[in-house]
């Protein structure tokens, strides 16, 4: 590896070098970190007003870095958990540089000392069917990011999928036909199917038909045509919830999160009486 500080081909190198050929990182590991340094360098944007090829090492400090990692929750609505993988992935990079830029040392070390943030572990909550509703009417159906965020809603309350495996989803993954289904690769690369419901099936196929993607393309694009990251997920299910609280009062003790939806999706199985062991299995656990 050269010892130059440019942070683009230092990335760079720890995306092909140590991700994906010496850890053989799975896709949604490789997918959370490229997303961490994307939101890294849009902060860095907005800070320094440059671009990623033009930024330094010494300007990714650990002060800088707390800057970015409070930005996120307060700006971003992430949760202490959130930016603690957020963190994790900062790590990890900067531990791999350690061996190729020395004369930094004093920088990474500061940055590796960032502490964890402190959370209380609490039961998840979940929704009630009412909330769900009320969430599911906020996003405007006449345009194309409003369609398209109802069917992600109803896709995560469905189906409880994780919001790694959302943004992974590509149109191919959805089988419509008899027997439809959504095809996953979840954790540790497992593959599940879990079985969609008549109204989700179509939604979907009126989705699919209007993004008329290739069976590579993300079952639910950004502006741009990428996949969303999970914050972005995070984000409008932020935006949305607020604006529902002014209906659904109930919301307003609630913070509503992928794994909240998640969480709900099984108490809805487990209430219309389906077995666990089904619940676990289609959820992608080993029990619930």
């Amino acid at each position: 590896m050269k010892t130059s500080k440019n942070i683009s081909s230092l990335l760079q190198e720890f995306f092909t070098e140590y991700l994906i050929n010496q850890r053989q990182a799975s896709q949604h590991t490789i997918a959370s970190y490229r997303d961490t340094f994307c939101l890294l360098f849009r902060y860095a944007k907005q800070c320094y007003k440059k671009l990623p090829v033009a930024l330094v090492l010494s300007e990714l400090n650990a002060t800088f870095i707390s800057e970015f990692l409070n930005h996120l929750e307060k700006d971003r609505g992430v949760s202490a958990r959130t930016r603690n993988q957020r963190l994790a992935a900062i790590r990890s990079f900067f531990r791999y540089i350690s061996l190729y830029v020395p004369e930094e040392i004093a920088l990474i070390q500061q940055v590796l000392a960032i502490p964890n943030k402190k959370y209380e572990k609490k039961i998840v909550e979940f929704l009630e069917r009412s909330e769900i509703d009320a969430i599911l009417e906020v996003p405007d159906t006449e345009t194309w990011i409003g369609r398209r965020d109802s069917t992600l809603i109803m896709l995560m309350t469905q189906t409880g999928i994780r919001v790694s495996e959302l943004t992974g989803l590509c149109c191919q993954d959805v089988m419509l036909g008899t027997g439809a289904h959504v095809r996953f690769s979840g954790k540790g690369r497992k593959e599940r199917c879990t079985p969609l419901m008549k109204q989700m099936v179509v939604e979907l196929k009126a989705w699919l038909k209007e993004c008329n993607g290739s069976p590579e393309d993300p079952l639910f694009p950004s502006s741009r045509g990428g996949p969303l990251s999970t914050d972005a997920v995070q984000y409008l299910l932020t935006k949305y919830a607020a604006i529902a609280q002014n209906k659904c009062s109930s919301l307003k003790q609630k913070r509503v999160s992928p794994h909240v939806l998640r969480h709900t999706s099984a108490m809805q199985m487990l209430q219309a009486g389906i077995d666990r062991s089904m619940i676990a299995l289609w959820l992608g656990h080993e029990s619930v």
